[in-house]
């Protein structure tokens, strides 16, 4: 009796756990999933679709059918189009309707393919879709586990049609090529490649310049090429070289029968080819005899006037003009620094930039030998009236100056009976030895300067320190600054004591004016106290 009760009770809730189960199922599962996502059923299996507690996301099907993700994040195909863009995958794609239900529902009668990113022109308006999106066109399957798909279908040309040119003009076919028909190539212009026809070229067949060729039972024909750089490239020279390669230097394109510029000769053929100015010379004025005698050549001299008249003439033999002189011009000159400092006189310092005529050409014809290497032989001695030769012997203007520069001045000025000391020996030469004048001109005075201070220095006092003549400023100054640091009250007539020894200068040596020009007085001939001092 306890057995059958016990086997009662086990029945009892083995009915009410399945009752539950079913329940369960029931509301976790719909209805069976279509038969694209038959795998993904079972209880264990929801969370690769559904997020627990929400519906399906656009994220968890993306993670899934990574290819439409990629499209997508390519802004490519229909699902990135405005029909689709914005939508969560399940307003179109929804399941649980059983095994047999079309999760994609498409029309492609009415399909707008210009939503997908390519719009349809002429001849492919007409095809069926299934003539394009198929797999032999599509390079890399979308899904080993689909038997079609539309999607994987590159938009150039030569996804669907045979490359007829090689690779050799690129994939964009509609650069030359319509939709409507692949001939004739209406967009090409053979007038904007780097070879226009001309002449009979207009002509020819493209063929017989662009060969065809058979590669795996397709006809070949490559356009691109190297472009001809003579006619012989694909014409048989008749001449054998004798003339070149230009063979547009006698004929033309129209034809070889038609001859032209016969009087153009080219005489780059023969041993004197015509280069520079030599170019622009009439053909007469070197031939002045028959064309057909040689002209003699070897010198420039045989034809031109030796201008330095023999200048350049060394053991007897003179050199020969294109040793400094191309055929260019005369001008500028070939021969170098390096070959002037072979010489007896280097260009150094400022010489390095002076212009040759400014030497070589002193009047009217130009001149290289015995012009001098002394500094007056170009330069005018300035100072040779005023400086004694003592302290430039033979005008040798380099004891003082640089060749750098002419106010580049060394000079000991200690040789001379004036030292410079103090501020002196802060000035310039032109300080002390030049006066400028309103013209731009200068005087200058070397011999004829004497060493009084007045010489250069405004007498301050108008001469009230003068003695035989000559003001000795030095008694009272000193070079370093204006101020009477040697002057001492002691030693005049009047010495400052008592009451004396504080009073300011001015107090007593008052400011006159002479002559509209004010100066403190100095000189008293009356010194009593009651000349100062009112009784």
């Amino acid at each position: 009796m306890k057995n059958s009760k016990k086997t009662g009770r086990i029945f009892l809730i083995t009915c009410l756990l399945m009752a539950f189960i079913g329940k369960v199922n029931g509301q976790i599962s719909p209805g069976d999933l279509s038969t694209a996502h038959a795998n993904l059923e079972g209880m264990t299996k929801c969370v690769q679709c559904h997020v627990l507690g929400e519906s399906v996301t656009n994220e968890k099907c993306l993670d899934c059918h990574k290819e439409m993700k990629q499209l997508i994040q390519q802004k490519r195909g229909y699902h990135v189009s405005v029909e689709v863009e914005g939508k969560n995958c399940l307003e179109c794609h929804n399941e649980h309707h059983g095994r047999n239900f079309a999760l994609v529902k498409f029309d492609k009668d009415q399909f707008d393919h210009q939503l997908a990113g390519y719009e349809l022109k002429g001849k492919h308006k007409q095809i069926d879709c299934n003539e394009c999106h198929k797999d032999q066109f599509i390079q890399k399957k979308i899904s080993q586990k689909k038997d079609f798909s539309y999607l994987g279908l590159e938009t150039n040309c030569t996804a669907c049609h045979t490359d007829r040119h090689g690779e050799s003009l690129g994939n964009d076919c509609a650069k030359c090529h319509n939709f409507d028909a692949f001939k004739p190539a209406e967009g090409f212009d053979h007038q904007k490649t780097d070879f226009a026809l001309v002449g009979k070229h207009a002509r020819v067949e493209c063929k017989k310049c662009h060969e065809q060729e058979i590669i795996k039972k397709d006809t070949i024909q490559r356009f691109t090429r190297e472009v001809p750089n003579s006619c012989t490239v694909c014409h048989e020279d008749i001449h054998k070289g004798k003339f070149g390669k230009n063979c547009l230097e006698c004929h033309n394109q129209e034809s070889f029968h038609q001859v032209s510029n016969l009087n153009d000769f080219d005489h780059t053929k023969t041993n004197f080819p015509l280069l520079g100015q030599h170019q622009a010379v009439k053909c007469a004025a070197c031939h002045t005899k028959a064309y057909t005698l040689a002209v003699k050549h070897a010198n420039c001299t045989d034809c031109h006037t030796d201008y330095h008249k023999g200048q350049f003439t060394v053991r007897g033999k003179t050199s020969d003009c294109n040793q400094c002189h191309t055929v260019n011009g005369y001008t500028p000159s070939l021969f170098t620094i390096e070959q002037h400092n072979e010489g007896d006189f280097k260009l150094e310092g400022a010489h390095l930039a002076t212009p040759c005529i400014f030497c070589h050409k002193k009047e009217v014809e130009w001149s290289f030998r015995n012009i001098g290497k002394m500094c007056v032989d170009c330069h005018q001695d300035i100072h040779k009236v005023e400086m004694s030769s003592k302290y430039y012997p033979e005008q040798r203007c380099e004891n003082c100056h640089s060749i750098s520069a002419w106010d580049e001045v060394k000079f000991d000025h200690n040789l001379t009976e004036f030292k410079l000391e103090g501020k002196h020996a802060d000035q310039t030469c032109r300080k002390c030895h030049f006066t400028e004048a309103n013209n731009d001109s200068f005087s200058q005075k070397f011999s004829s300067l004497d060493q009084s201070c007045t010489q250069c220095h405004i007498d301050e006092h108008q001469g009230q320190f003068e003695t035989d003549g000559k003001n000795l400023c030095e008694r009272c100054h000193q070079f370093n600054n204006w101020e009477p640091t040697k002057f001492n009250h002691a030693e005049t007539r009047f010495k400052l004591d008592g009451g004396h020894e504080g009073v300011e200068c001015f107090k007593c040596h008052v400011d006159k004016i002479e002559n509209g020009k004010s100066y403190s007085n100095y000189q008293f001939t009356d010194i009593r106290c009651a000349v100062c001092h009112t009784p």
